[in-house]
């Protein structure tokens, strides 16, 4: 049930990143502007932050260095490691990607009420928690409604 709403949130804060000048960012691209440091991160330590491979992370950067969203240069604490930084593209694009979805909370603020999108960020912080905490070996409610509506257990 949270792949679908959030799905359609991507769809739309995408579309109008797109519609904004930056047709060339995915959301996979989302990871890397979420985890360059300031000073500058290196391509290892973003892969291992998100959870994907060196050569997953550097595909993405690349991507970005061609669109110009950063800059590679030699990291100053060891000269065979490479640093990727954030450009003012890519600040620009964080401040409109930042404001397309404030722009859809406050949409759903109006249609569903401030008390209703209250109560929703306490049930999805809540369910982070718990997938976060250890099963306890326990299996899946049978009465859970599956994430494949089409295949049922």
């Amino acid at each position: 049930m949270l792949r679908r709403p959030c799905r359609l949130l991507e769809e739309r804060v995408f579309g109008e990143l797109a519609a904004s000048g930056f047709p060339e960012i995915r959301p996979a691209h989302s990871v890397v502007f979420q985890h360059v440091l300031p000073e500058g991160s290196r391509i290892t330590v973003l892969a291992k932050e998100v959870g994907m491979t060196k050569q997953s992370m550097a595909y993405l950067v690349d991507h970005l260095v061609e669109h110009g969203h950063l800059t590679v240069s030699p990291d100053p604490d060891d000269g065979r490691a490479k640093r990727v930084h954030l450009t003012t593209k890519a600040k620009q694009f964080i401040q409109t990607a930042l404001s397309a979805s404030r722009a859809v909370e406050e949409e759903l603020a109006r249609e569903l009420g401030a008390k209703s999108i209250r109560e929703l960020q306490r049930i999805l912080a809540d369910v982070e928690t718990v997938l976060r905490s250890p099963a306890g070996g326990k299996p899946p409610s049978a009465s859970a409604q599956s994430i494949y509506p089409n295949h049922r257990p």
